[in-house]
């Protein structure tokens, strides 16, 4: 682990100069127990005697192909043969292929195991491979599995070890649920890399063939198509990787759907050369596969989507990374994490068929795609091992929809009694960063209106509308979650984990003078609610206490405590609060993660927050802060790998911090250019309060925060408590307290206590 750890900055060990077998295979297809099994038996066995000398060992590394994964070391008294599916989970397997790997026990001979799938002999779908620190090994693609369950069984010697292994369609669904209806496919409007499209789909569920395309960096630093796939064009440009390899810079680009999703990958592979499959990985890759998640949201639901993140990422491939990304993986064609996370799993399994498994998987997205690394790291743990965000939310439920819905009851407000309060008084009252912001964020609480945005090529026949198709597809947020949260079974519409009985408007303005308690209790009295066809009304909004419930328990209010405890999380932000027409990327979202860690894990150690300004370069790879955040981020985890070998019983929060690079710390970038780093822990403060980095980059925060709501935006339906005037910090009039009392009748809240229904996380790996 020691040697491999450092592959983030030398050359990886799996992509040493080693003499191969003669029998080589294509991806997909079996393969056959040849000429490079046949001479580690003959090594190995003597006599019918194991083998007992180190040369021997020796000898089989410098005959055999690297595994096509990482090794896991077998404990020293393992006696039994070991079973692994190294394409993705026993359980998670899509259209009945699957990468697996036969671990040996010390001193075994290779051909005396067998491996049956359902009582048939597949051993010659196999082949022996060397596992650094591990010695040999069997792996193999088994292809044909069935729909359903299956038992797999390594024999030796008498011993047997089985696996049940699970096959889902290659279109899914694994465990996201039934699949939504209706769906517009896109791969006929889904442009290829060198010209043209996929084509109109081949059946109902959006698939398409499988097109390998080749690309090019020019000298002059353009992409262009490969005229000859198999010859290096002359104009091409020559990169070197993180891992130390000087390579043609050519990539190969895979384009297909898994999933329902149109996906794509691309990794630096050079003509002429051997694969690719799983044992013969790209000189020029580092063994590292960075997953690109895309943002947005309005619009995010029933299409198959026409665009991926982008996989021809001259800042990650030029370092060796490989790139991959699909179109259920940008929030404005899906927004759902669920779903994305299926998806990311259903590709990443497409590339180890392929390539072979990275040693990281490391996950790369900014605004939804910041929802999707952030969710799918903590409630799927193993598809991420570290993830750079940037314009970040935790989660889509409660933060960005609560402020949009709360910014649209007081744009409304406002426009409903335009002489209550001043300008002024509603930016206070709002905790935005400018008077516009509010206006900018009303306009996001269209992801929540079932008649809001859905994209043109979703039929208007098929469209919800209130009289003329009720039971049509609902434009927003919760029917696309709808096998989360369910349906009501008395209106049929999808059940709302929304709320905001008992909110007290504008508490931090009246506390702190800018209104008087009768324009608190006026906008109170009248800012109302959102129905269930999203439109505002007199009443509060009720949240349903099962869909509250199972946001926390399934992890669409993100929790911090599942798998994203354990993995280190770069937060880069562009600073735009002070955008002049306002902006729904605002700082304290940042502070709201780091929050949840601290309540989940009691520490946020593995949270680092760098911010800069508009200009500064941006979210890219090639971008000095956040490219350099993913160079330090791969250290990080390298670094994390390295200390669980060394230590496997040490907490992960100790790994974790040991591990981290100096780099990588709070830091925040001020000054005209060239900028001065300022390196210190990000801090909620004010104005004037001293910090460098809170005065160039103020936090503010959101109207459910001014009305005395934890910074970590965590509680979906407060408690209540009845009004009382004497306890309340405000002074109140005998007739104001009266009427404060009919103003919240039902109470107030109590921000001290947890919510309603909030619960810790069901589990991870959950099933719908």
């Amino acid at each position: 682990m020691r040697e491999r750890s450092r592959a983030a900055l030398g050359r990886s060990p799996r992509n040493r100069s080693v003499p191969r077998p003669p029998v080589l295979s294509t991806r997909g297809r079996r393969v056959l127990y040849g000429a490079g099994a046949a001479f580690c038996a003959a090594l190995f066995t003597v006599s019918g005697a194991q083998p007992t000398t180190r040369g021997a060992v020796e000898a089989s590394a410098a005959v055999l192909p690297p595994s096509a994964a990482p090794a896991t070391p077998l404990p020293e008294d393992a006696g039994a043969p070991t079973l692994q599916v190294l394409s993705s989970r026993p359980d998670a397997v899509m259209g009945g292929t699957a990468l697996v790997r036969l671990g040996l026990p010390s001193g075994t001979a290779p051909d005396r195991a067998r491996l049956t799938v359902d009582g048939e002999d597949v051993t010659d779908a196999l082949r022996a491979v060397y596992l650094d620190g591990a010695g040999p090994a069997l792996e193999g693609v088994v292809t044909g599995l069935p729909e359903g369950g299956s038992t797999l069984v390594a024999s030796l010697s008498g011993l047997r070890t089985r696996l049940t292994v699970t096959n889902h369609p290659a279109r899914g669904p694994v465990f996201s649920g039934p699949h939504e209806t209706p769906f517009v496919c896109d791969t006929d409007s889904f442009d290829l890399h060198g010209g043209g499209t996929l084509g109109p789909a081949l059946d109902e569920d959006c698939s398409a063939p499988t097109v390998v395309r080749h690309m090019y960096r020019t000298a002059g630093g353009a992409w262009a198509a490969m005229p000859d796939p198999d010859r290096v064009p002359d104009d091409a440009a020559r990169t070197t990787t993180s891992a130390g390899a000087e390579v043609p810079y050519t990539v190969r680009v895979e384009t297909g759907t898994a999933n329902r999703a149109i996906y794509e990958t691309a990794v630096l592979f050079t003509p002429g050369a051997d694969g690719p499959d799983p044992w013969h990985a790209p000189e020029g890759w580092n063994r590292r596969l960075v997953y690109k998640f895309g943002g947005g949201c309005k619009g995010g639901w029933y299409v198959q989507g026409s665009k991926t993140a982008g996989v021809l990422d001259d800042g990650m491939l030029s370092r060796g990374y490989a790139v991959a990304s699909a179109t259920l993986n940008v929030f404005g064609f899906n927004c759902n994490d669920l779903l994305a996370a299926e998806t990311m799993s259903a590709v990443r399994e497409r590339f180890v068929l392929a390539h072979g498994a990275p040693d990281l998987t490391l996950g790369w997205g900014s605004s939804g795609g910041a929802y999707q690394s952030h969710q799918i790291a903590d409630n799927y743990p193993g598809l991420l091992d570290g993830v750079v965000v940037s314009q970040s939310f935790p989660d889509v439920l409660t933060s960005l929809v609560p402020a949009a819905a709360d910014a649209l009851l007081l744009d409304t407000y406002a426009r409903e009694h335009p002489d209550a309060l001043t300008r002024d008084q509603q930016l206070a009252v709002s905790g935005f960063p400018s008077w516009r912001s509010i206006g900018r964020m009303a306009r996001e609480a269209v992801r929540i209106d079932p008649r809001g945005t859905c994209r043109d090529r979703v039929p208007d026949e098929l469209l919800y509308h209130p009289e003329d198709n009720p039971g049509g597809a609902r434009c927003e947020l919760f029917a696309h979650t709808v096998n989360v949260y369910g349906t009501d079974p008395d209106t049929g519409r999808p059940r709302r984990p929304l709320d905001n009985v008992g909110v007290q408007y504008g508490l931090g303005a009246l506390l702190d003078g800018t209104i008087d308690v009768d324009a608190f209790l006026h906008l109170n009295e009248h800012v109302g609610g959102i129905d269930a066809d999203g439109q505002v009304v007199s009443e509060r909004t009720v949240a349903d206490p099962g869909a509250t419930a199972a946001a926390y328990r399934t992890g669409r209010l993100l929790n911090g405590g599942g798998g994203l405890a354990r993995i280190p999380v770069v937060d880069h932000r562009t600073y735009l609060d002070d955008s002049p027409n306002g902006d729904v990327h605002m700082r304290y979202h940042s502070f709201a993660t780091r929050e949840r860690l601290r309540a989940a894990n009691g520490t946020a150690d593995n949270h680092v927050m760098l911010v800069e300004a508009r200009g500064s370069g941006g979210f890219s790879a090639s971008a000095p802060v956040a490219g350099r955040a993913l160079v330090e981020l791969d250290a990080w985890a390298t670094g994390i790998l390295e200390r669980r070998g060394e230590h496997p019983r040490a907490p992960a929060a100790d790994r974790l911090r040991a591990a981290r690079p100096e780099w990588l710390t709070d830091s925040c970038w001020v000054g005209d250019a060239p900028r001065r780093r300022v390196v210190g822990e990000q801090l909620p403060l004010g104005d004037g309060s001293g910090d460098t980095c809170a005065e160039a980059y103020p936090v503010h925060s959101s109207p459910r925060m001014v009305a005395g709501a934890p910074p970590a935006s965590d509680v979906i339906r407060c408690r209540l408590v009845p009004f009382d005037a004497d306890a309340h910090p405000a002074e109140f009039t005998k007739e104001q307290a009266e009427r404060a009392e009919r103003v919240f009748a039902d109470g107030v809240c109590d921000w001290s206590a947890p919510g309603e229904g909030q619960q810790g996380l069901a589990g991870t790996w959950l099933r719908f």
